[in-house]
């Protein structure tokens, strides 16, 4: 039997804690039913996107909505029943995304959004995974000029309210520098600081192998089965019972009912997203987004991986990847893409809060339980950087940026 500090949750957000915490003198295990980085963080684009310093506002005008609603694009798809349980969740979403409070809420957010390449380049040192990163930026491109236009007009105000740097295309450098479209596009916005990796769930598991080596253990069995004791938190699992007197819920998607059944209500929700890999087509030279069109294609070692948009779907539920599909079509407009590789898409969830701000901290009402969840669309971007701030407020350090935006404090609880 031991006692130590639990990491519950082995995705990007809940290895990075792991670690961060080993790399502080804390005994640690991380518990999670599949081995790190097999979950949410197995299947993103790959892009540490330190552009990102705005997190996704829902839309508000008329158009985006109908369309939404009526099914009639890409970026958003849903099932009835999970739209209708997450709705007291995504009105409150509506309501944070008006332009003043977003700007608030992005003020925060770009805080620690800030930290996200410097803090990967700290644990991608330690992992010796330099050889997975790409460094040359991530490219979002235009169909159209009026929303090329009004793209380059958003990117110049973000570089010059938060230093990140880019450049505008016209269509004849886009062409240029993506000779496989065979399409040709209005233009695009280059993000030169954001960086990616060729496989995801293999930079979560050099983080992992880092944190193993450094003294840290792994255990596999289900992380959701923990339960608070008179001394801190236990788990009964096929190697023995674990203890902790600290924990930290990292369950990505998984976090909300964790946290209900010990009487917490925050206002969470997923989303879930798709995507497939091709092989003997055409090639982009870094993660593009086809911006009109609602899906990224990322060159990696699998093969040409496209993702979706939004799914608003339970976790479980059945595949219906009526996205992935126009996103195919769509895809085969602009360049070869070749053959699929797998039989079917691979899905997954993401851990979103209604303000749009991950939950990172300590649980209000249980001593000795953290918070490192609902990142979003950006927890393998923010895993290092969280990993950063929860282990400075698990060692009583001063924070190295403000936590109180983050805490489970904000929703009353």
């Amino acid at each position: 039997m031991t006692r130590e500090i639990l990491v519950l949750g082995a995705g990007m957000i809940g290895t990075c804690t792991a670690l961060e915490l080993s790399l502080r003198g804390h005994a640690v295990t991380l518990v999670d039913r599949r081995p790190p980085g097999q979950e949410t963080s197995f299947g993103n684009a790959g892009v540490i996107q330190r552009e990102a310093v705005e997190p996704y506002a829902f839309p508000r005008d008329a158009r985006s909505l109908l369309s939404a609603a009526l099914g009639r694009g890409l970026e958003v798809h849903y099932h009835p029943r999970a739209l209708l349980a997450a709705l007291p969740q995504l009105w409150r979403y509506w309501r944070h995304s008006a332009p003043a409070r977003h700007h608030a809420i992005a003020r925060d957010y770009a805080a620690l959004i800030a930290h996200a390449t410097t803090e990967h380049a700290r644990y991608i040192a330690l992992a010796g995974a330099d050889g997975l990163v790409r460094r040359d930026g991530l490219r979002l491109v235009f169909r159209t000029p009026r929303a090329l236009d009004e793209a380059v007009r958003d990117a110049e105000r973000v570089q010059r309210e938060h230093g990140v740097r880019f450049v505008a295309m016209d269509a004849d450098a886009l062409a240029a520098a993506e000779p496989d479209f065979r399409t040709r596009l209005a233009g695009a916005v280059h993000w030169l600081p954001s960086w990616s990796v060729d496989d995801p769930g293999e930079l979560v598991e050099r983080y992992a192998q880092a944190f193993l080596q450094r003294g840290g253990r792994f255990v596999q069995a289900d992380a959701t089965a923990a339960r608070p004791t008179a001394y801190g938190w236990a788990l009964e699992t096929d190697q023995g019972r674990l203890e902790g007197a600290q924990a930290v819920v990292a369950l990505g998607p998984w976090s909300d009912r964790f946290v209900r059944a010990l009487g917490y209500r925050l206002p969470l929700f997923v989303k879930r997203g798709y995507h497939r890999h091709y092989c003997g087509g055409g090639r982009v030279t870094m993660p593009t987004l086809d911006a009109e069109r609602g899906y990224v294609l990322a060159p990696q070692r699998r093969g040409l991986r496209l993702t979706t948009g939004a799914e608003i779907a339970g976790i479980d539920a059945p595949l219906t990847p009526r996205q992935l599909t126009g996103a195919e079509a769509q895809a085969r407009g602009l360049l070869e893409l070749g053959e699929a590789v797998e039989s079917e898409p691979w899905v997954g969830s993401r851990p979103c809060s209604a303000d749009m701000k991950p939950v990172i901290g300590p649980a209000p009402r249980h001593p000795g339980l953290w918070f490192n969840f609902a990142h979003g669309h950006q927890g393998f971007t923010l895993g290092p950087a969280s990993a950063r701030l929860l282990a400075d407020l698990m060692t009583g350090e001063p924070p190295f940026i403000d936590a109180a935006p983050f805490s489970a404090r904000r929703f009353g609880g």
